[in-house]
């Protein structure tokens, strides 16, 4: 669809969430790259790093976080804000903390883009360096609400290494660069299969998408991540493998991403100019 937004102008400066330093949104094309599993581990390895983080599943439809940090509990509120739930030294907010264990979420678009805001606007994060932001798959509705509530610092596209994964991937990058919102970079999950016997690496899809992905879309490159069982297996346990195993190939990994986003975030908050259009 080509329709310009209403009014033809520029949009509206939409105004920072007090206390919090970089806003970055964690997106892929579709779903089943592991986006909720990178999200969560490259918060806690910016944690480990000494940053304050926070972490929003905007996954409204699946949300994932519940079950990958074992948080079994309602937030309390106090006055009118939600507080986030603390786990592995995040702060953390999700839909799945507020329904019944098991319960559809049968919303409309509107429905989906008024939690989102709720959960950027009505939760008291505190002070952090970052505030990640784990999307759901797609170029939909919660995209454009982020967009539009909060200036972004940029987004990070998730992708696996086939073909069909880059293809994907690019119409979010194209999404983002509409919504004036920076490309920080793309990581490759999935990269190869770690073998847990021998601890060789083996391509499971094919070898460099990512790379390839980064060098056709003009976005840089940030690394990649091994397919390890172990990362299953810690998720499935609610204790992510950058805290269960920090000595691993994948925790690694997430480690020298980590680092990289970082970097990322500051050359982009370099460049910006002092007002930026959202």
């Amino acid at each position: 669809m080509t329709m310009p937004h209403a009014g033809g102008g520029p949009r509206a400066v939409p105004a920072p969430l007090e206390g919090v330093g970089a806003s970055v949104a964690i997106a892929s094309g579709k779903g089943g790259v592991g986006k909720s599993t990178v999200s969560v581990n490259l918060a806690l390895a910016l944690a480990q790093q000494g940053a304050a983080v926070g972490l929003l599943d905007a996954d409204i439809y699946g949300p994932s976080l519940p079950t990958l940090l074992g948080i079994n509990r309602r937030p309390d509120v106090v006055g009118e804000k939600l507080m986030p739930l603390t786990a592995h030294g995040l702060q953390v907010m999700s839909l799945g903390f507020l329904m019944p264990d098991g319960a559809p979420v049968i919303w409309r678009g509107a429905m989906v883009s008024g939690a989102i805001q709720q959960f950027l606007q009505d939760v008291a994060w505190g002070r952090l360096d970052y505030l990640l932001i784990d999307l759901p798959p797609g170029t939909g509705d919660a995209q454009l609400t982020l967009a539009q509530v909060i200036p972004l610092a940029g987004a990070l596209i998730v992708m696996t290494p086939q073909d069909l994964a880059m293809h994907i991937a690019s119409k979010a990058v194209a999404m983002f660069r509409q919504l004036r919102v920076p490309i920080l970079g793309v990581i490759e999950n999935m990269s190869g299969f770690v073998c847990p016997h021998c601890g060789t690496t083996a391509p499971v899809f094919r070898t460099g998408g990512g790379r390839v992905a980064s060098q056709r879309l003009g976005v840089p490159f940030l690394g990649e991540v091994p397919l390890d069982p172990t990362v299953c297996q810690t998720s499935d346990r609610g204790v992510p493998i950058v805290s269960a195993h920090p000595d691993s190939p994948a925790a690694a990994a997430f480690r020298s991403v980590a680092g990289a986003l970082a970097v990322r975030v500051r050359e982009e908050a370099a460049a910006a100019p002092a007002i930026r259009l959202g």
